[in-house]
């Protein structure tokens, strides 16, 4: 009986062989439905009611609720919108004395404090006959509501045209941390030190030899690369360039004139009767690729992805496209965007680029990404069996790491394969922001398997991080909205440099021993 429960949760509106719903874990908000949602009243869900009744198990979890991995698409665009529409009022920028600027600097302060530490604010602006603004603030302060005037009258014509010019300048979003794709450490250290100086240095000179030593690049490349000699070493740890420095510009051209012409042949077919289905699906996928990232929502990016992702499908038909793909696409194209964009990434409007620019990019970005997928294929074909034998082995191996969440996992009926399928089928890109994930990829790109093999030990370790979390679960669907929505917001190169130790202590410790620890 639990094997057909099992059998039709997963099967559940799957038109795609081994596709999954959309998720929203550190890329997608809400990572906390009781801070980030707001519910009807007729549907708002009650928290730590100890009098009413749980799901204990996997079966009557499924009965009583719609796919936990799923979130109403029209919910997801009022969140999007409401997160792009929150923009400060124009008339509270507009302060003349000094004590109102230190107001400024202490409310910035503020604003830097976790939402559910803040106290909230309420801002109601009044119009006046004359043409002016009165903004009335009221601030909640120990439970007391305290009223605050901030008058700003607009009569005079220069601050009237000041105000127009205001209003005619383009609003550039707020990006929240989520969404920053900065490498700078989480406890926001400086991005340079003397220890990373000589390092680039390092990889400067290791570049620059007539026949660059790749073991000696990928020692170098395991605790991290530098952000302004990343895009060179992934070309040349993924395959996609040659070691000899001469023979990389003709192998650039050669490539990238290949992917258009695969353009110029393949593409328009993509309204063929037997490739609708597959462009359909690309076409939907493309605009939930971070969501949040202003860059990835501009029609020129999306044209990109559509293309990259087409052409890879139809070339591979043993696996087609299968949604999940998508997400592998961004890494590469964030860091070989970032040899033309110095700062604020997000922002960047990819169009200001000349179209060569764009071209090399895109094609550069399509023919790494092939490089990933070629060694972990398996993963999408019919059925997904890589997906299904690397999560059989994560249950086994934290069987023996970690007996005491094995045995929770057990006892309240959680398949490994409710959470771990969307960590395999996806590398981790749902669970981390994707400024982690370019420097996970710096490791994997340094391993010699390390998407398709030491990406396991580095689930099991992200697994075993939160433990004490998820042993405090007492119940089947607080432990799966843990395990798909594990708080890594804030999470930067620290982390992930103590993750990727931790997969490797148990790499040197378990690989090449099927015994150790086995009961």
């Amino acid at each position: 009986m639990a094997t057909d429960n099992r059998i039709n949760f997963w099967r559940r509106n799957a038109k795609v062989p081994g596709s999954v719903q959309p998720v929203y874990g550190a890329q997608h908000p809400p990572l906390d439905p009781r801070l980030r949602r707001t519910y009807h009243k007729d549907t708002k869900p009650k928290f730590n009611n100890p009098k009413s009744k749980k799901a204990c198990s996997f079966h009557e979890f499924a009965r009583s609720t719609n796919d936990a991995w799923d979130i109403d698409d029209d919910e997801e665009d009022e969140d999007f919108l409401r997160t792009q529409m929150s923009t400060p009022s124009i008339s509270s920028r507009l302060h003349s004395t000094s004590t109102q600027q230190q107001q400024n600097e202490a409310d910035e302060t503020k604003s830097q404090m976790p939402d559910r530490l803040a106290p909230p604010k309420t801002e109601v602006q009044t119009l006046h006959g004359d043409g002016g603004f009165e903004e009335t603030n009221y601030e909640h302060v120990n439970g007391r509501v305290v009223k605050s005037h901030s008058e700003a009258h607009l009569n005079s014509s220069s601050v009237r045209a000041t105000l127009q010019k205001q209003q005619s300048l383009p609003v550039r979003p707020i990006i929240p941390l989520v969404a920053r794709i900065s490498d700078q450490n989480a406890s926001g250290a400086p991005p340079m030190t003397v220890r990373e100086k000589s390092r680039l240095d390092k990889f400067k000179q290791l570049l620059a030899s007539p026949n660059t030593d790749l073991e000696e690049l990928r020692k170098h490349s395991w605790s991290g690369i530098p952000r302004e000699v990343r895009p060179i070493t992934w070309r040349l740890l993924s395959g996609y360039l040659p070691a000899n420095k001469e023979r990389r510009e003709q192998v650039l051209k050669r490539k990238r004139d290949e992917y258009f012409a695969f353009i110029e042949q393949y593409y328009h077919s993509r309204t063929d009767e037997h490739y609708k289905d597959t462009y359909r699906q690309i076409h939907i996928d493309i605009p939930r690729t971070n969501p949040l990232i202003p860059l990835f929502q501009q029609p020129v990016v999306q044209e990109v992805f559509e293309r990259i992702l087409f052409i890879w499908a139809i070339r591979h038909p043993a696996s087609g496209y299968v949604q999940g793909i998508n997400d592998l696409v961004t890494p590469f194209f964030v860091v070989f965007l970032s040899e033309f964009v110095t700062e604020d990434v997000e922002n960047f409007r990819f169009a200001a680029l000349p179209l060569d620019t764009q071209r090399n990019i895109e094609a550069d970005s399509f023919w790494c990404m092939s490089k990933l997928l070629d060694g972990i294929q398996d993963n999408y074909t019919f059925a997904q069996p890589g997906i299904q034998n690397k999560v059989k082995a994560l249950e086994e191996l934290v069987s023996r790491i970690d007996e005491d969440i094995h045995n929770h996992f057990k006892k309240y009926e959680v398949e490994y394969l409710q959470f771990a399928f969307r960590w395999m089928n996806n590398l981790l890109m749902r669970e981390l922001p994707l400024r982690c994930t370019i420097r996970l990829w710096d490791t994997y790109q340094a391993e010699s398997e390390g998407f398709s093999h030491f990406h396991l030990y580095v689930c099991a370790a992200f697994l075993i991080e939160w433990r004490k979390e998820i042993l405090s679960m007492i119940d089947f669907q607080g432990l799966l909205m843990l395990l798909q929505n594990l708080p890594t917001i804030h999470w930067g190169n620290e982390e992930v440099g103590l993750l990727l130790a931790e997969a490797y202590r148990l790499k040197y410790m378990f690989a090449d021993a099927p015994s150790h620890y086995k009961r």
